[in-house]
């Protein structure tokens, strides 16, 4: 991740899985993506005892329909009733989830961690991740989840699975190139052809500094 030069001189908020590789770049500010949350969640909950999970996912959706809502009205955050209402919620659930889930008793056996169950596990990250599940509350900027970033590589893999590689380093430049160009003009809602004929006309499009238009 240092070698790809991205993350390392990164200052914005990151919204990944929680993979623990991303938590070593403190310069930034973390979000959790809420699409992996509630897959995890939607999982746990089949399993018996386990009624808070569902009730975090519904918490979850809420979260995001109150930020589009903030955002929507131009707002750079949700409104301190809403989140007051919405941190309660989420602290309620996890003393639920946490009651449902109690540490493991000791066994006897050899020193070390007693194995936690994925309920417990995911639990404790909710616990000590709470300011990251709940970002979006304090800046509407931030998105829901990372799929954006996911659909960006996507093609990048498409590729791979097609061809298996690419047959020179400047041919993989070139693909890389042009995806990344479409796709920044894209998300500045620039319609991509108008932009590759301006480009190949001798008058590249250029984003304006600043940051991107806010999603629809």
């Amino acid at each position: 991740m240092d070698a790809a030069g991205v993350l390392p001189g990164f200052v914005g908020v990151a919204v990944h899985d929680g993979w623990s590789p991303y938590w070593r770049y403190e310069d930034v500010s973390h979000a959790l993506c809420g699409a992996h949350l509630l897959r995890e969640l939607e999982a746990i909950a089949e399993e018996p005892g386990q009624g808070w999970a569902a009730g975090m996912a519904e918490l979850l959706v809420d979260v995001k329909l109150a930020c589009d809502r903030a955002r929507a009205a131009g707002l750079k955050r949700v409104d301190d009733t809403a989140r007051a209402r919405l941190h309660a919620r989420y602290e309620r659930l996890l003393a639920d989830g946490q009651a449902a889930n109690p540490p493991p008793l000791a066994t006897g056996r050899r020193p070390g961690r007693a194995r936690r169950s994925p309920a417990a596990r995911l639990l404790a990250r909710l616990d000590t991740h709470r300011d990251e599940v709940l970002r979006s509350l304090d800046d509407t900027r931030v998105p829901f989840d990372n799929n954006q970033g996911e659909r960006d590589l996507r093609m990048v893999k498409l590729q791979q699975k097609i061809s298996g590689c690419w047959r020179t380093p400047a041919g993989a430049e070139a693909f890389l190139a042009l995806r990344s160009y479409v796709a920044t003009a894209r998300k500045h809602g620039m319609n991509p052809l108008a932009v590759l004929r301006q480009l190949f006309e001798g008058h590249p499009w250029l984003p304006a500094p600043g940051p991107l238009p806010a999603p629809p």
